[in-house]
Parts: C-alpha cells; structure tokens; sequence
C-alpha cells in the first residue's frame, strides 16, 4: 500500500503534467483579456494591404505554410540574416519569391502599438494567413493563437523540409506525414494555389516536357516562360488561370483540365490516389472550404512554442 508521502507525490506531478500541458495549448481566447484588439488590429492591415495588391494575400498565406513546415509555426521565416546568424530567407524554397515580410512588420508595429510585448511574430503570422484568405473571398475561421517565437532559425531545414514544386505524388504525401498532416491536409493545402503566382523557373520543365498538360494551357505559358534556362526565369504566371485573385475552387477544375502549372500540382490528379479528393473539390466549393479550413487549423498547431519556450519579439526581423 502506497505511503501518504507517496500518494501526495503522485498527485503533485499529476497536477504538474495537467498544468504544463494546458499552458502549451493554443487558444482561441489566448489574447482575450491580454490584447482584445489583435484581431481588428491585424485584420484592417491585411485588408488594406491586399487592396494594394491582391497578390499579397497569396504571398502572406505562403509565409505561414512556409514557416509552419520549418521546425514548426515559430516565425523562424522572418528573421533576417546577419553576420553572424543565417535565416531561412534565403533557402531554396524562399529566395527571390518568399515576400510580404514588410507588410508583416507593419503588421505587427500596428499591433505593437496598441499591446506592446503581448503578441508574438508567429501569431502575427497566422492570424494574417486566415485574413488573407477571407480577403480574397474565401472561409474563415477561429484562429488559434498563443505561439511564441524562435530565438533561432534553419536554412538547411529549410531546403529539406518544404516540399518542392517538382515532387512526384508520394514525395508530397511523405513530406506532410512528417508534418503530422494527411493526405486529405495535403489535398486541401494544394488549393491555396487557387491564389499567386509563380515563376518561369518553376513551371518551365512542366510546360516543355511532360505530356499529362492540356495543350493550349502549355502553348500559352511558354508564351512568357522560354525554355532556355536562365532567360526569363522570373517571369510569373498565376497559379490558377481563371481567377488568380479569387479563393475558390478553381485549382481543383484546372488540374481536372491538366491545367495544373507545377508538376506537384498536377501530381494531385494523375491517375493516383487522391484523384477521387480533387474531383471532390473540383464539384462542391463547401467541401473544400470545410476541409481546408480544418487542414489550415492542424497546420498551425504543428510544433509551436508556448509557455517559457521563445519569446515575444519586438521586431519580426530579429531576436530580442
């Protein structure tokens, strides 16, 4: 029979392990009582900032998935390089199209202003993804929040970590099982390409070499994407051909035309096993909606700092 000590003991760490798990929880209230205005403060500088230019809203999205799929949701993505220290700016996968980094400063000097010290780069970040989604016409949802931000960053996670535009289908399932996400996250993700651009470099062995695309679709983007590397390179074309400005379905219907622009894009409908997803969003916009809205969720909830971990930056492009 256990001793009084020992069963005070137990019930000690158990109290503990309960405490500690529930201060790593995100929140939806996280910032409730601790900065009530975050969300307007965020939500009219996005607003404003794709109004400018409806091109940011895709840009802004792509920070957080880029951010989130390096060593998780901690806005590691934003800090610049110095002398002493290389940031994942300039990885692959980031250099010469990662953008928006201004707007997210702005971003977060207006929050600064009203709660300085309070909220984090990394829910900076987050909250301005589903903004910019809604900006474009698209779902909302709750944002979770409560992150804090990394004190360190990875170039090398960062070429390895972010799938690539040329991966095959097994490749993407791959790389977001090792997120914790599934292939139906992958599927609904992939349609965030119903926004921005991309450039020549990333499409050009699509649109002269492979046969899985629909003509007129690859006569029309050679048009401005040559096929002699090095020429034009960073010559963009929207990911979605119909309505690049607009959050909807229509990545889903391209693909179905073979009208997909990055190899990875059409890999999603090419005869394998998440053909019968594509065809799914392709004919109902709510179903996309529901389960990209639940994918963007779990996105965010992958491997975010919380409690003493990290720490609330003053400026996104720098450690304290």
């Amino acid at each position: 029979m256990a001793s009084p000590a020992n069963i005070l003991v137990a019930l000690f760490l158990a109290f503990a392990i309960v405490i500690g798990s529930s201060s790593a929880q995100l929140s939806t209230s996280f910032y409730d009582s601790r900065c009530p205005g975050i969300f307007a403060a965020v939500r009219a500088q996005v607003k404003g900032a794709v109004a400018r230019e409806p091109r940011m809203g895709a840009s802004l999205l792509r920070l957080f998935f880029h951010d989130c799929f390096v060593n998780g949701c901690d806005g590691s993505i934003l800090l610049d390089d110095t002398a002493t220290f290389t940031g994942e700016k300039n990885a692959a996968p980031n250099r010469n199209s990662a953008r928006g980094f201004e707007v997210i400063d702005a971003i977060k000097a207006s929050v600064e202003r009203i709660c300085p010290g309070i909220v984090s780069c990394a829910d900076v970040l987050a909250i301005s993804a589903r903004d910019s989604v809604v900006a474009l016409g698209g779902p909302s949802w709750n944002v979770k929040v409560g992150r804090r931000d990394a004190r360190t960053a990875s170039q090398a996670a960062a070429n390895t970590s972010i799938p690539a535009p040329t991966f095959d289908l097994n490749r993407l399932i791959s790389s977001f099982q090792a997120q914790g996400l599934s292939v139906k996250d992958l599927v609904a993700l992939s349609g965030a390409h119903t926004i921005g651009q991309a450039r020549c470099t990333t499409f050009r062995a699509r649109i002269y070499n492979e046969t899985n695309i629909d003509g007129f679709f690859a006569r029309n983007r050679q048009a401005s994407c040559p096929r002699t590397s090095g020429s034009g390179d960073n010559n963009l074309a929207p990911l979605d051909l119909q309505t690049p400005t607009s959050f909807d379905n229509g990545y889903f219907k391209n693909l179905i035309s073979k009208r997909g622009l990055l190899h990875s894009d059409q890999q999603l409908f090419n005869g394998g096993s998440t053909d019968s997803l594509v065809r799914s969003y392709s004919q109902s916009s709510s179903t996309f909606n529901a389960d990209f809205v639940a994918a963007m969720i779990r996105m965010g909830d992958i491997k975010p700092l919380t409690g003493n971990n990290g720490e609330i930056r003053k400026n996104c492009r720098r450690v304290n």
